[in-house]
């Protein structure tokens, strides 16, 4: 996905608003699991999001999201945003967050989704990562529903 900073998107500093980064994060992560569930789909949650550089008016941002893993209805999605200055073409990486998102069936529950075939060393070394992160939002997820209770 690719997107241009306008003077709408910044604050005082000319700097892009990290909330306008987190859309775009969570636009083109649906998009990403979307087209691998090819279905409609929701966000689960975002787990993890660093802003390693600012993102200046004007500047193209540059935003890849790739299926990290599968699991039954849900997948995690890692997202990667760089910036580009358009006049000297010089590249940031900028962000990086992982979402998980939820495929829906016609009735908006849950629904199944194909695993992930991690077949090049980087895809297994991101599917890996990605069991190791699922762990953590489970163990996560347990802490959180027994402090609501």
């Amino acid at each position: 996905m690719t997107e241009i900073v306008l003077p709408s998107d910044a604050n005082a500093l000319g700097t892009i608003f990290g909330g306008k980064i987190m859309s775009w994060i969570d636009i083109a992560g649906a998009i990403a699991a979307g087209r691998h569930a090819r279905r409609v789909v929701v966000t689960a949650s975002v787990d993890a999001l660093h802003f390693v550089a600012p993102v200046k008016v004007g500047h193209v941002v540059l935003i890849k999201a790739t299926v990290n893993y599968a699991g039954k209805t849900s997948m995690e999605v890692g997202i990667r945003v760089d910036s580009e200055n358009p006049i000297t073409g010089e590249t940031h990486h900028t962000a990086t967050a992982y979402a998980t998102f939820v495929a829906l069936d016609d009735h908006g529950r849950p629904t199944p989704v194909m695993p992930i075939k991690a077949e090049t060393p980087e895809e297994k070394r991101r599917y890996d990562a990605a069991i190791k992160r699922r762990e953590s939002r489970i163990q996560l997820a347990a802490v959180l529903k027994q402090s609501i209770t």
